[in-house]
């Protein structure tokens, strides 16, 4: 029998690759039961594509360079720019319920873009409505095996191809898939922080699962902070989407004083790094920070931005009346597995896309609504790589056996109990947060060490582990990563390259590095 896709992850990434690999069989591992546990659903803004009659995949490229701080890779900010538009529209043939204007895209305009380039769903409901979307699309596919509430524990195979993984259900049983070719699609890290809008899942094991088969992990220290997550105590953080600062909320301390505009020319629209930063000063200063939407939205609120208002309700706060209390939380994670604008990586047979994946498009510092645009983007990339290279290689039976082979345990993480992965977010937080500094980072990483001596190589800790290496090697301020006390830029832009190797390697200049492409 002919091999399938396997795809590890069901978020925008992994549904709509697993949807344009037809007629290839897929299977897909959903990790939570299909729908939940994906950072997908929870994205507010929308798809970034140039889809207005000013805009075109040339300004949308160089917003997308300006913004990634010296490392974003020219090629992959043009594959997406060039790519975006078709997948929205194929998205909104399929049924995903864009809003529009008469014939027109209704477009929001987010920080750093120069033209209105977010395709929105009810303000803030992009990822909710899309999700819904795909996920009945999968559902009605004959060619996809829907695995609901499997997850991968790790790879099959070695630095020389992977071919497969091995899954475990729910219920505790263990299935090993072997694949023609397997997908990570497994989302981000924002969960190793104890502050994130993400959901706690997300724990950067798509880059571990890559590392221990040999692939290399870039740019891992690049966490983006939300600059406006609602501030109230909530775990995960909701979000207060960036679609509000384009409708005119500004920025203010408790005395009403709109701070941004002292920060950066473009205020409450400058780069997300450079308000999450101000936003951060403003908290630990004690003078506080407040998105007021009163004028902007006011009593359009509840219709306009549905999920935000919700979050404000549940929280005791009423937007149309009172300022907002926000403060920047872990986001997005621009780091990952190192792959190609087609999702390949360094071991044949792997693939990566998404936020898992790191191509260089994002750089240092991600443009608004470039990761469900990446999503997209990426999936189709894939597929469209895997239809054009058929597979002939056979399997007897049904190419996977009950029970894993006992050789492969020393490629799967241990677990971490739920107390050591608390101090561990709560570190993490503490000291790989908005601002850095050596000291922090080095207490954080001989916390990691020594939760890893008494834990094992659990993979939070990891990815934990590559996070806040890459930072303390990192000796500058660059995009989300921000040293306090190293606060210049160098001039020369590098990408961090690490492999499992370099996480035990702390003299200087034992990591890798590589200047973006021209």
């Amino acid at each position: 029998m002919t091999r399938p896709v396997l795809i590890c992850g069901a978020g925008i990434a992994g549904l709509w690759a697993a949807l344009k690999l037809a007629p290839r069989k897929v299977v897909l591992l959903t990790g939570s039961p299909l729908g939940e546990g994906a950072a997908s659903g929870w994205a507010q803004g929308g798809v970034a594509a140039a889809l207005a009659d000013n805009d075109t995949p040339v300004l949308h490229t160089n917003d997308t360079i300006t913004a990634g701080a010296g490392l974003v890779e020219t090629e992959a900010a043009r594959a997406l720019a060039e790519g975006a538009a078709a997948e929205v529209a194929e998205l909104a043939a399929l049924g995903a319920p864009f809003e529009r204007e008469g014939k027109a895209w209704s477009l929001s305009r987010e920080a750093a873009h120069s033209r209105h380039r977010v395709a929105r769903v009810k303000g803030d409901g992009a990822g909710a409505a899309i999700m819904a979307t795909l996920i009945g699309a999968v559902r009605q596919a004959d060619h996809i095996e829907i695995k609901d509430g499997w997850k991968a524990l790790s790879l099959l195979g070695d630095a020389q191809a992977c071919t497969g993984a091995i899954a475990q259900a729910s219920d505790g049983r263990i299935e090993t898939i072997e694949a023609e070719a397997t997908i990570l699609a497994m989302g981000g890290a924002g969960g190793l922080f104890a502050l994130t809008t993400t959901p706690a899942g997300a724990q950067g094991q798509a880059m571990v699962m890559a590392a221990r088969l040999g692939a290399t992990v870039q740019d891992p220290e690049f966490v983006q902070f939300h600059p406006t997550a609602l501030n109230a105590g909530l775990d995960p953080a909701p979000l207060c989407t960036e679609a509000l600062r384009g409708e005119g909320a500004t920025l203010i301390d408790r005395t009403g004083h709109r701070f941004m505009k002292a920060v950066h020319e473009d205020a409450e629209l400058a780069p997300r790094d450079v308000v999450a930063r101000a936003v951060h000063r403003q908290n630990a200063s004690g003078k506080g920070a407040f998105l007021d939407c009163r004028t902007a939205i006011g009593e359009a609120f509840p219709d306009e931005f549905p999920a935000v208002f919700a979050a404000c309700q549940k929280a005791g706060i009423d937007p149309r009346i009172e300022p907002i209390p926000v403060a920047p939380t872990a986001h997005y994670h621009m780091g990952g597995v190192k792959a190609d604008v087609d999702g390949r990586t360094d071991v044949p047979g792997l693939y990566a896309i998404g936020e898992c994946a790191s191509t260089g498009l994002h750089g240092a510092n991600r443009l608004a609504s470039n990761s469900l645009a990446e999503g997209l983007v990426s999936a189709a990339r894939v597929a469209g790589l895997l239809l054009s290279s058929p597979s002939t290689e056979k399997l007897s039976g049904e190419g996977r056996t009950e029970g894993a082979d006992p050789g492969l345990d020393q490629r799967r993480g241990s677990t971490i109990p739920p107390h050591a992965l608390q101090s561990l977010r709560q570190a993490m937080s503490r000291h790989c947060g908005v601002e850095r500094n050596a000291a922090g980072l080095s207490a954080l990483k001989a916390l990691v060490t020594d939760l890893r001596a008494e834990h094992g190589d659990a993979d939070a800790l990891m990815a934990a582990d590559f996070i806040v290496t890459g930072a303390l090697k990192r000796s500058e301020s660059r995009g989300g990563h921000f040293r306090t006390d190293c606060p210049h830029t160098s001039a020369n832009a590098i990408h961090t390259r690490l492999t499992l190797d370099d996480l035990t390697r702390t003299e200087p200049g034992a990591l890798r590095f590589q200047t973006p492409a021209e």
